[in-house]
């Protein structure tokens, strides 16, 4: 029997990190190229958020290795299965709460009574006061609702409704069921808050991962593994301090909150730990471009990815291979009825020669908008060997530039030369995610 027959074609992920991710994080597996990763993740953001001992935004599966895996290759991610577990769940504009924590409430919460730093916490009743720390039983929590909303949700039949403040309370009571925790997790549910300002709001849910990837290369707080959240990490006053150059070296920008990073949707990620670490988490039941009021709707749910290992591409953060129906209308591939007419306009100009070509998002992270977007057009660069400039013309006219995350993330699509797909060992992908 030899050593590869022996990796397994399958693993269920059944725990969860308090926040902190990178090479000092447990890998699971390693799993064989091909294989199949499964888990239930619990919520991201509020809930962790809410929990002080938590020192990242979310609480994400322990990452899985990849065979086979070395650093400066990379590993494509397909999402097969993505399902919501939770029945409600809570979210809203939030603010701080002064004394509470180090520099960033995320990442170094703190008791102001008794000043100890991420401290075990419980909760009592329900309500804003609700989490107590365990050394002094102070209320503790770092956060507040500027505007906040309990949402319950139908995921047979797409749809959510928000609840009005008695409804809110009736779930705070049971908590813990009515978000569909996984045993393993650790966080307090954030429906115990009852915030309820926005009652009688129905909405499509479309639910996606917003924190999947692959580990960074240095620990640091998950919600944080991207340009704009890890801006915060520089020069911070916590234990999690990074410089600009220790941040873009080893983030991996796990952290998107892409809308198109949904069931059908494939994610290539870059390995820069041996193994490469498949983390998943920060599931939503829906969020919209820009997810503008800071949070979504965190919830619960069961995954299952397949995961292909890519040797030797070298990239820096994702490529998405978003589903046909959530591409640009003007990065859509070109077909066959349309290529014809196109051959015939270039014909009747005496251009005879017609590109073939096909879509690829390039994901881009930075500390504003503007900077997200010359992190999507260099990496592009880099990876396609395309000019800058024609990559600006080829977004422009074929493609798009869409915000994902305020304040820096945003997707740049364009069609690509396929031979330039080909070459990059990419095209199998491309051409079974989009029929080329």
């Amino acid at each position: 029997m030899t050593a590869s027959s022996m990796v397994p074609k399958a693993i269920e992920v059944d725990k969860f990190t308090r926040g902190i991710i990178g090479p000092g994080i447990e890998m699971l597996g390693p799993v064989l190229s091909g294989g199949v990763i499964t888990t239930t993740t619990p919520p991201g953001c509020w809930g962790p958020m809410i929990t002080p001992k938590f020192q990242g935004g979310h609480e994400i599966s322990q990452p899985v290795a990849v065979d086979g895996a070395e650093v400066g290759d990379a590993i494509a991610i397909k999402i097969k299965k993505i399902r919501v577990t939770s029945l409600a769940t809570s979210s809203g504009v939030m603010k701080f709460v002064d004394g509470r924590y180090k520099g960033d409430p995320f990442v170094a919460k703190m008791c102001s009574s008794c000043g100890a730093s991420s401290p075990e916490s419980h909760v009592v009743g329900i309500g804003e006061d609700a989490v107590h720390c365990d050394v002094c039983g102070a209320e503790v929590s770092a956060f507040r609702f500027a505007n906040g909303y309990v949402i319950v949700i139908d995921e047979e039949a797409g749809i959510s409704v928000t609840v009005n403040k008695k409804s809110a309370e009736n779930l705070a009571y049971n908590a813990k069921d009515f978000s569909g925790l996984p045993s393993a997790s650790e966080q307090h549910s954030i429906l115990s808050i009852a915030r309820a300002d926005l009652p009688g709001l129905v909405a499509r849910t479309q639910p996606f991962l917003g924190n999947v990837g692959t580990m960074p290369s240095m620990d640091m707080p998950d919600s944080h593994n991207c340009g704009d959240f890890g801006s915060f990490l520089v020069d911070a006053p916590h234990g999690y301090a990074f410089t600009q150059e220790e941040l873009d070296l080893h983030k991996t920008d796990g952290h998107m909150d892409t809308n198109s990073v949904r069931e059908g949707a494939i994610i290539i990620c870059p390995v820069k730990v041996p193994g490469g670490g498949v983390y998943m988490g920060d599931m939503h039941a829906q969020q919209g471009n820009g997810e503008i009021a800071g949070h979504a709707t965190d919830v619960s749910g069961e995954i299952e990815v397949e995961v292909e290992l890519i040797k030797n591409l070298n990239i820096d953060g994702p490529i998405l291979l978003q589903r046909p129906d959530d591409l640009p209308f003007l990065a859509r591939p070109i077909g066959k009825d349309l290529m014809e007419k196109a051959r015939n306009l270039g014909a009747k100009y005496g251009q005879d020669e017609l590109e073939v070509n096909a879509p690829i998002t390039f994901i881009g992270t930075g500390e504003n908008l503007n900077l997200a977007t010359e992190n999507g057009l260099e990496r592009a660069v880099k990876i396609t060997g395309l000019s800058y400039d024609e990559i600006l013309n080829r977004a422009t006219i074929n493609g798009s530039i869409e915000i994902s995350r305020l304040p820096g993330v945003v997707r740049v699509t364009f069609l690509c030369p396929c031979s330039i797909l080909e070459n990059l060992g990419i095209g199998r992908l491309v051409a079974d995610q989009y029929g080329a």
